[in-house]
């Protein structure tokens, strides 16, 4: 998976038109898009969307309200057991929050008659002061975690902060020190690190710009709230040709030289980390070509 699509689960508009946008999975908010006399407006609206979706279109997963709030249970209720995708759990603070909802999770797919572990759980894992000494915790929390994002603006909100871009529109250091710590939150506990939003929809250029530089750190999804970020994701984390090229000539150099852990090609050093690379850089081209 490399696109992740928002759309706000109280409008019928753009639920009319999700499934149509290319996106790899969308996630249904029940959160901040929405407003708080639309909730249950919304859950009746996820739930009727799920009892729809289609076996061979995009994956579904719902953003429940957070965890600080009397809603989140209510939501998973609602549509736990119409067999999302996944949960998305916003403001964590560690794993224990992960936990938490696995827990709940465990209960509601009991009652419901569906198989345990079912669910998938992701998170928004940088929303609070707190969360960002705890990035490390996630490894082992569940095995329904499959990944960890990370988002800016609640962030800036928690931290006081009059903006979290500098003149240049560029992250200033505690938003790259959380993309930072998600990277290597994800990575340790061997699960998808997925790039937040990019805010401003009609800057192709700057939207392009980042998610380029989150497929050079590292990243290997990202989220989008407009559908026209849906392709600029798809083709940005989709390799190349000539990447894909560049990979399996760098394993079949390895392959060729026999048991070693260097090899020279086309004038330069690799080892062992450059064939991990190229091995994973072959694999996600190839669950793209079969998405």
């Amino acid at each position: 998976m490399r696109s992740f699509l928002f759309i706000p689960a109280d409008s019928d508009k753009k639920l009319a038109k999700a499934a149509s946008t290319g996106a790899d999975a969308l996630i249904l908010d029940l959160e901040d898009s929405v407003a708080l006399s639309n909730k249950e407006a919304a859950r009746a609206n996820a739930r009727d969307y799920l009892k729809s979706a289609s076996a061979t279109g995009p994956r579904i997963c719902v953003r429940m309200n957070a965890l600080d709030t009397p809603l989140w249970e209510d939501d998973l209720k609602a549509v736990v057991a119409h067999r999302p995708f996944a949960i998305m759990v916003p403001k964590t603070i560690s794993g224990d929050c992960v936990r938490k909802v696995a827990a709940t999770l465990d209960h509601i797919e009991r009652e419901a008659g569906i198989e345990a572990g079912a669910t998938k759980l992701f998170c928004v894992a940088t929303e609070t002061a707190a969360s960002l000494f705890n990035l490390g915790t996630y490894a082992g929390a569940s095995p329904r975690l499959f990944a960890l994002t990370w988002g800016a603006e609640d962030l800036a909100t928690a931290l006081g902060a009059r903006s979290n871009k500098d003149d240049g529109g560029n992250y200033t250091e505690p938003y790259r020190l959380a993309r930072t710590l998600t990277l290597a939150g994800a990575v340790a506990a061997g699960v998808i690190p997925l790039d937040g939003v990019y805010k401003d929809f009609r800057d192709e250029t700057g939207f392009i710009a980042e998610a380029r530089e989150a497929v050079r750190d590292g990243f290997t999804a990202k989220m989008a709230i407009h559908p026209a970020q849906v392709p600029l994701i798809n083709r940005v984390f989709t390799p190349s040709e000539e990447d894909v090229a560049h990979a399996r000539a760098i394993v079949d150099a390895f392959a060729k030289a026999g048991d070693v852990g260097v090899v020279a090609l086309d004038g330069v050093m690799l080892d062992i980390p450059h064939l991990k690379q190229a091995q994973a850089l072959i694999a996600r081209a190839e669950a793209a070509q079969s998405a």
